[in-house]
């Protein structure tokens, strides 16, 4: 059963509130992966160093990542929600007044640098400014919050309401939870002894495509994807990372990771072939770089829970299996450039090709 309600259970008033969400999501979707990824392109290539592509074989489930930071790729972790978060959560997601988005606390902790010429009005989505105050903020340690604003009444507004929220539930209560709903546990992540929690703690890392020993801010998006699953409403947790080189989305439509692809001037041909498309309009509309004969992609992935990563249908209880996959490679699919309004994602087989 899902932790959210369905559009067709909505109110209208609801209904198009959530494809309002949509929308500004699908925005957001793409100033997320032009900072995460293109942007942390360009770093590397102002400071003359190669960038590091990802490894086909480092997007499979279960895949170990190596556990190198780079600084010229940018991290961040945002959390978009798509109705307020009550406070009685401020508890595990910490967001109080000391770290809202005014121009007092901005000032004060010198994170933005046009604070003094900083109007409230920016921090909303609608605002023409708001992309240049997300990304001044999007370096800020812990997590950025946009959220709908509870005094929007006549039509729905969201914001970018606090910086530098941390998410304070711990990894095993995090665990216990996901168990729990999956009918591994009745009560406590202790009740079958250590090495069984033990389990169940490796098993919610692979629940939302993460190595075990994953970084700070991976750990927090997955831990707090997982708390936000509390709330009646849908939300999305974008996280970057410096070791993945990779984008992360935590939503109601399960996992993805986002990463930059280079293909060769053969493979982009073939590509560009199978797809009935010119190549020159292939890297036109989809390439985000050049280099020499070479091209760069984004590539988005995909990733499909098994049986055992579901509630099972007869609701009873059930032991954990550490070895079956929790996790499978659902779709791969080259996406366009944001203003190639009409070229859909292409679908492509490059993990396991």
């Amino acid at each position: 059963m899902s932790f959210w309600t369905y559009r067709d259970h909505l109110s209208m008033a609801n209904r198009l509130r959530r494809s309002y969400y949509e929308l500004l999501r699908d925005h957001l979707d793409y100033q997320m992966v032009r900072y995460a990824l293109v942007d942390s392109y360009n770093n590397f290539k102002a400071r003359k160093v190669p960038y590091p592509f990802v490894e086909r074989r480092e997007l499979k489930p279960k895949a170990r990542i190596p556990s190198l930071e780079y600084e010229a790729q940018n991290a961040f972790l945002v959390i978009f929600v798509e109705d307020t978060i009550p406070a009685v959560h401020k508890k595990y997601i910490r967001f109080f007044d000391d770290n809202k988005t005014t121009k007092s606390n901005l000032l004060r902790t010198r994170t933005l640098s046009l604070a003094n010429e900083f109007d409230r009005s920016q921090k909303y989505l609608e605002s023409a400014q708001f992309n240049d105050v997300l990304r001044e903020l999007l370096p800020v340690d812990y997590a950025l919050l946009i959220q709908r604003d509870p005094m929007s009444r006549g039509r729905d507004r969201y914001n970018l309401s606090h910086f530098h929220v941390r998410i304070d539930w711990p990894i095993s209560d995090a665990a216990e939870d996901m168990a729990r709903r999956l009918r591994y546990i009745s009560k406590d992540l202790y009740e079958k002894g250590d090495k069984y929690a033990e389990d169940v703690q490796k098993k919610f890392f692979e629940y939302y495509a993460q190595p075990v020993m994953a970084g700070g801010r991976r750990t927090a998006a997955i831990v707090a994807a997982q708390y936000l699953r509390r709330l009646s409403c849908i939300s999305t947790v974008y996280a970057g990372s410096s070791e993945s080189r990779s984008l992360i989305r935590l939503s109601e439509r399960g996992v993805s990771k986002v990463t930059l692809v280079r293909f060769s001037d053969e493979e982009t041909r073939t590509l560009a072939d199978e797809n009935h498309m010119s190549v020159s309009t292939f890297r036109k509309h989809y390439a985000v770089a050049r280099e020499g004969k070479n091209a760069v992609f984004v590539l988005q992935v995909l990733y499909s829970r098994t049986q055992h990563a579901k509630p099972p249908e007869d609701g009873k209880l059930r032991e954990i299996n550490p070895d079956p996959y929790w996790v499978t490679v659902g779709s791969q699919r080259i996406l366009p450039m944001v203003d190639a309004w009409m070229y859909p994602p292409m679908p492509v087989n490059l993990i396991y090709a």
